[in-house]
Parts: structure tokens; sequence; C-alpha cells
């Protein structure tokens, strides 16, 4: 373990734990660059370039070798940045997207012939909250044709308030970042336990991913609620590094998010589900 948290411009270590060959990083996210992929208007924040090179080189220096970008609500539902990944590399990319009701079957079709597995949906007060349950039932009926899962970005508060919703879903989900959980209330909150129920379900995946974000270095806080989200659902958990982490109040080394997974998973097979066969069942890589 390194020292301490560093800049991404900074950092050069490479983590400890040597990642299994085709694992994934199942939560990342590309920036611009703004003068050829310019931010939304309505934006709620502005972040840094962060293009594709930076994000492969990145993963080289991990050992990462697929990756599914997860479209940012910096872009909104201009999806260009995200699908120029992609293309750069569409043996190892997929992405997950961010769309309105505007889009209609055919411009669907095109975002999955560009690699698109599933669609985003916002509910985090301070990104602006939830969305237009109407636009949301309607996207949802399109893309269920799709065989696509929509992804649900909550507060841990709103966890037991939508699970009748969420549970009503017609589609597989993907729970965010552990659910945002105040990792200070320990693992039998009643948030947590909400999402422990969930995760049991067939058709829930949760990403064990945002250990910066609800946590602290050496986020030591964060591995009981991983720990029991893998044991709860251990062939539908997902991992990323959320770079480059938006909206951060402190920076992050990924390799120390990389070691953390050891702790997360400390046996072999465990690694090998959570890295790379629960990722490529989910997002149709090549086995």
């Amino acid at each position: 373990m390194s020292t301490g948290p560093s800049t991404a411009a900074s950092s050069k270590r490479r983590p400890t734990l040597l990642l299994p060959v085709g694992s994934c990083d199942a939560h990342c996210h590309v920036f611009g660059p703004a003068a050829v992929f310019p931010y939304a208007g309505n934006r709620s924040y502005t972040p840094a370039d962060a293009p594709k090179e930076a994000l492969a080189a990145l993963h080289d220096r991990l050992g990462v070798d697929r990756a599914v970008i997860v479209q940012a609500s910096c872009h909104g539902t201009d999806n260009r940045a995200m699908l120029d990944a992609i293309a750069w590399r569409p043996d190892t990319y997929r992405g997950v997207a961010i769309v309105d009701d505007r889009f209609d079957d055919k411009a669907l079709q095109q975002l999955h012939d560009g690699g698109v597995r599933g669609v985003r949906f916002n509910f985090v007060r301070h990104l602006g909250g939830a969305p237009d349950m109407a636009v949301f039932d309607r996207v949802i009926a399109r893309i269920k044709a799709l065989g696509w899962h929509v992804v649900l970005h909550l507060d841990a508060a709103d966890i037991e308030p939508l699970s009748g919703m969420i549970r009503a879903l017609p589609v597989p989900f993907v729970i965010d970042h552990m659910g945002r959980v105040d990792t200070s209330l320990g693992t039998d909150q009643p948030a947590f336990r909400a999402l422990l129920a969930m995760a049991e379900r067939d058709n829930c995946w949760v990403k064990v991913c945002g250990s910066e974000r609800i946590s602290r270095y050496p986020f030591d806080a964060a591995v009981p609620f991983a720990r029991a989200l893998l044991e709860a659902s251990p062939d539908r958990t997902l991992w990323g590094t959320d770079f480059p982490h938006p909206n951060l109040k402190e920076p992050v080394d990924e390799a120390d998010l990389v070691d953390l997974v050891q702790r997360f998973a400390p046996a072999e097979e465990e690694r090998q589900r959570l890295l790379v066969d629960n990722p490529a069942r989910l997002y149709e890589f090549a086995t």
C-alpha cells in the first residue's frame, strides 16, 4: 500500500495485486475533451478533461483489460464522447448511456450497435435529484426489447422509499457505489439491509465501488459493506474505479482501490467472478 492518496496526475504506482486476465473496470468515465465533445449547458459541475487516452493509460498502469464507460451527467444525453471511446476499442469497451424519451427505437439501436448495454438514471440530490418518472418508465419500456439494464445512482436515504419501484422493474438493474451508504451507521442500518435484500434478487446487480466516496483512505470502513454484498450476491457484483472521480473532495490513487479488492474478495475465485466473469456476462464480453 502507498503511504497515502495522491493526485491522478502525479500517481505512477502500480498496484500490488495482480489482476486476473480479462479484468473489467465496470464503472469509469470519459470527459471531453471539451473542445471536441462539449459539456451539457445545464450540467451541475464542470470536470477537467479526462479523454479516452487518459483512461487507457490508467488501465495500462493498473492491469485492467476491459472497461464499461458510464455516461456522466456533465455530458447529459450527448453520448458521443463515450461512443467514440468504445469505437476506439470495441472488443474491450462497453457503455452505459444517458437517454430520455426523445430517443426512439432507431436511436437506441444505434447506441446498441455502438456498444451500449444499459442506461443510467440519477436520483442523487446534489446532482439534480430524481428524474421525471414518466420519462423513466417510457425509457425502461423501450430498453427491455434490447436486453439492456438500468443503472440506478441513488442516495442511501432513498433505497428504502424506492424499493417498491425498483423491485417492480421489468429489466435487470444495477445499484451504483454500494448505494452510497453512510459507513458510520454500520452494516445493520436500514438502508443497507434494504440493499442486501434487493441484492438477493435475480435481476439485481451491485457495484462494490465508490469506497473513496463512502469512506476515507485507507478505506477500511468500506470493507465490511463490500464483503456483505459479495456474500449476498457473488454472481451479480461488479467493481470499478469511478475514474476520474467527479466531485470527489480528496484525491485518490486508483492503485489503492485495486489493492482494496483483495480485502473485498480474498480468494482468487472470488476475484475471478467479480472482475472477469460477472462483467463479461452482463456486458457481453467474449470469454
